[in-house]
């Protein structure tokens, strides 16, 4: 069967699609998967500290294993199929929420690429369009949590999709602004181009698109439907929102998109706006201590590129143990009223920085 695909695709191609195949099951199974199930648990330990309680700690030395304890857990429950669910669609809506999250992180780089010194090309593919791919492979979330809250058969679910989706539509456009102003400065859609146009400059976009990225960010927490913004779920009106009637298996891949959501979102963050892979202040030779030089270099741009995206995750978690809930009215007026024209001030003024320089 091998050689015959061989034969067919020719070596070169053939080798050509087997390593990226390679990279996407060890960034899934050694990199997405491992670090959403320990983020899980981080979260229930932080908001413990938080509110002034104990997190998980039964489950193995300092509850480490309280993770594996879940999956298995979910592994085992009952997956049941409301009698009057549409049912390829009830099947189809968790898929269509966590899948175009992991196909994204084929586009974030993690480390410097292979033409640099110590670079090991630590991402799948690098395109022209990387950022217009990801905005594209994100808004295919919002169909399945609509198709989700629609084919389960309950108005809990039904007010839960609907609120997703006029959430996520109408905070998409300030965020889909802000990152055109980053584009700007950068001159590139290519996400290893953004970093280098960083260096480049010797400054992060954050400090010239501070109100690009706040915009940014806010926008984020709002897709990904997380404190003060989780209207969709809200416990307390909803029930559990959209994936209400789901269960086993099937919940844990709605529970599985929205962390895999908030780890694109911060890492997106600090591709645009934070410098990737680079330390602080790159240029800077009085810093060159924080290169670690005795470490290999691909090693140091990956420990920068975590600790970056983990502060952005700490603050989602921050965010949930202490603010309140905003009221749906609220919060359509903030991105229609608020975002929107701030982000298009943000496009003028830089676009007319742009022009001036």
């Amino acid at each position: 069967m091998m050689e015959s695909v061989l034969e067919l695709l020719g070596p070169e191609l053939y080798y050509g699609a087997l390593t990226p195949a390679l990279k996407i099951a060890v960034l899934l199974f050694v990199g997405i998967l491992p670090v959403i199930t320990y983020l899980v648990l981080a979260e229930r330990k932080i908001l413990g500290y938080i509110q002034v309680r104990l997190g998980p700690n039964r489950v193995g030395p300092w509850g480490l294993l309280q993770p594996i304890a879940d999956v298995m857990k979910l592994l085992v429950k009952e997956d049941v199929i409301p009698n009057r669910a549409i049912r390829w669609a009830f099947i189809l809506a968790p898929c269509l929420v966590v899948g175009p999250a992991f196909v994204i992180f084929a586009v974030i780089p993690v480390g410097p690429p292979a033409a640099e010194p110590g670079g090991l090309d630590l991402f799948i593919t690098d395109v022209n369009v990387g950022l217009l791919f990801i905005v594209a492979m994100a808004t295919i979330a919002v169909y399945g949590l609509i198709i989700g809250g629609w084919s389960s058969n309950s108005k809990f679910s039904l007010l839960g999709g609907l609120r997703s989706a006029a959430q996520m539509i109408s905070y998409e456009v300030p965020q889909g602004f802000a990152l055109v102003a980053a584009l700007l400065l950068a001159g590139s859609m290519s996400m290893v181009g953004i970093v280098e146009a960083q260096k480049a400059a010797g400054v992060w976009f954050v400090f010239p698109q501070f109100l690009g990225f706040f915009i940014y960010f806010v926008a984020g927490v709002a897709e990904s439907n997380r404190n003060p913004f989780d209207l969709p779920e809200a416990e307390s009106e909803l029930v559990a929102g959209y994936h209400t009637e789901y269960s086993g298996m099937r919940f844990a891949l709605f529970f599985l998109g929205e962390y895999a959501n908030m780890i694109v979102i911060s890492a997106v963050a600090v591709t645009l706006y934070f410098g990737g892979w680079y330390r602080p202040f790159p240029n800077v030779e009085a810093l060159s201590f924080l290169d670690f030089p005795f470490l290999p270099a691909g090693l140091v741009a990956v420990f920068w590129f975590a600790v970056k995206v983990f502060a952005f995750l700490f603050v989602y978690i921050w965010f949930r143990g202490t603010f309140p809930r905003y009221r749906f009215d609220q919060l359509m007026d903030l991105g229609w009223k608020w975002m929107i024209p701030l982000a298009l001030l943000n496009i003028f003024l830089t676009a007319l920085f742009k022009l001036v320089l």
